[in-house]
């Protein structure tokens, strides 16, 4: 059994799949999925993150800090919104597919853990699904490091995982990850679920009984798995064709849901948080 290490873990990952799709989705989302599977659920986190931010209220002009910026969406996305944004990643390969794909904001390597920035520096704060990929017993740790460069009244916006786990994810409920969060000194403003889907969950559920251990989940959390190379190709064709049915009636679905259901129920939670 190997034993997860982040840096082996995603520099791997960073290398595989750099090529893998134009937009450098492939490395930070679900890198065995197509290309049009990740554009989506980049389409969803993205809507996601604007809500945050006009629940968060960072103004234009704000000094902002992605923390696990990987191939820079974030970071590109918040210049164009107007901040002064910062990316920091400890992956070396994911900032030069960054820059290759136009990001021009300050990039840096180096470790959550360790910020590498001056007390009360930031305005605003971001972790798109990072600390979720952090072990538990490093995970105050790095939460206290973004609340010491975030000022007074700055506000955090964390997208995570809330249900399951696996060998590189370290997920926490709702209720656990707000009061970790709390405990470093941050004030809970508001949180919402993303990702219901609950159509393509009960299909891609049926698919794993069906492709058994042939079938390799890219993680064991969430309904966004991927088939492994030693499946037949014609099975991976036939369940992504599917998907192509089960996903778009999904995201068409998932903001009724997000109304009706509790934000447990979804993939993953967005958070936002004040000092």
């Amino acid at each position: 059994m190997n034993v997860y290490s982040p840096r082996e873990y995603w520099t791997g990952i960073s290398e595989r799949f750099r090529s893998a799709d134009p937009d450098g989705f492939a490395p930070v989302l679900h890198p065995d999925a197509p290309a049009w599977f990740n554009r989506t659920i980049d389409s969803l986190q993205s809507r996601a993150m604007k809500r945050a931010l006009i629940l968060a209220k960072v103004q234009p002009g704000s000094r902002f800090l992605d923390v696990g910026c990987g191939t820079g969406r974030w970071v590109r996305r918040y210049a164009q919104l107007g901040f002064r944004p910062i990316g920091i990643d400890a992956t070396a390969g994911m900032l030069q597919t960054a820059r290759e794909h136009g990001t021009t904001p300050p990039l840096t390597v180096g470790w959550a853990s360790a910020l590498p920035f001056a007390d009360a520096y930031f305005d605003a704060v971001s972790d798109v699904t990072v600390i979720q990929h952090i072990h538990y017993s490093l995970q105050s740790t790095v939460l206290s490091e973004m609340l010491r460069v975030l000022k007074p009244g700055g506000r955090l916006i964390l997208m995570e995982v809330i249900r399951g786990r696996d060998g590189h994810i370290f997920s926490r409920s709702p209720t656990e990850l707000i009061r970790n969060v709390c405990s470093t000194g941050a004030t809970l403003i508001d949180w919402f679920g993303l990702e219901y889907f609950f159509l393509d969950r009960a299909f891609v559920r049926i698919a794993q009984t069906v492709g058994g251990r042939n079938l390799r989940k890219s993680s064991a959390h969430d309904p966004q798995i991927s088939v492994g190379t030693a499946k037949p190709s014609g099975f991976r064709k036939a369940f992504w064709r599917l998907r192509h049915l089960t996903v778009p009636i999904s995201v068409w679905i998932d903001p009724l849901a997000g109304r009706l259901c509790a934000g447990r129920l979804a993939t993953h939670g967005v958070f936002v948080f004040h000092k």
